[in-house]
């Protein structure tokens, strides 16, 4: 069987279109495109159909999740802050859109025209949040490995679209996380999941409810890292003729 991280068990992102949530952890084999990839297209899997959701979860956890209540108890259980906590120190928190800085000024050559002067009123990019950006990816990482991303817990902290906004993360940190486990025990999985000093993690749990076609899906791309590490250098012989060839 041939495993496709990026288009594992996301078809709604799949041959260049989004049609809502995906059906997660559903099937671990290659999905085949038969309209071609599209420009954002990484082995089947729609980046750029992908990102909107990822942002809606994003907000989602920033504005609403993070200041209710059973997400502090959870996040004060497993020891990671919150956004809003990791900011509470600053002293002068964003209050409106980042500004976008207009270039530096342009000297022309002598007797040349000068450029008409830049607006004054300062610009302001639409997409840019009022916050700042903030990476799931250390929050998704420690739900896995205290044993707490279930469906019900994963909705709960970043929204309606969590399947396909961090879905794939969330599947791709599974698989990370039995991949250190395998590779170097206990005590060096710890090390590898925790964080700084006053966030790390309090313990380590055994993947929850994980299925053969998970497990199948990670030895085979075990086998492809032992191959690449090993025996695919291995299988080039030595270039004769040439300096350096004896090395």
């Amino acid at each position: 069987m041939e495993f496709n991280p990026y288009a594992s068990s996301f078809s709604c992102f799949n041959n260049g279109s989004a049609s809502g949530s995906g059906s997660h952890r559903q099937s671990s084999g290659r999905s085949s495109s038969s309209g071609g990839e599209t420009d954002g297209a990484v082995g089947g899997f729609d980046v750029i159909a992908w990102y909107p959701k990822h942002q809606s979860c994003q907000r989602y956890f920033v504005e609403v999740a993070q200041y209710s209540y059973p997400c502090q108890a959870l996040a004060a259980f497993i020891n990671i802050k919150l956004p809003f906590q990791r900011a509470a120190g600053s002293s002068n928190p964003p209050t409106g859109p980042t500004p976008v800085q207009p270039p530096p000024p342009f000297w022309p050559l002598e007797g040349a025209q000068l450029p008409p002067p830049l607006a004054q009123a300062q610009l302001h990019h639409p997409t840019i949040p009022s916050h700042d950006w903030v990476s799931l990816y250390p929050y998704i990482r420690r739900l896995v490995a205290t044993g707490f991303d279930t469906p019900a817990i994963l909705h709960g902290w970043f929204g309606d679209d969590w399947e396909c906004g961090i879905g794939p993360q969330h599947e791709q940190e599974r698989r990370n996380y039995l991949y250190a486990a395998k590779s170097g025990g206990w005590a060096a999985t710890k090390r590898d999941y925790d964080m700084v000093t006053d966030e790390c993690i309090p313990y380590l749990q055994p993947l929850r409810k994980i299925s053969e076609e998970e497990l199948e899906g990670a030895e085979d791309t075990w086998s492809e890292w032992l191959a690449m590490e090993g025996s695919m250098l291995e299988k080039r012989g030595p270039r004769t003729g040439r300096p350096g060839s004896e090395l």
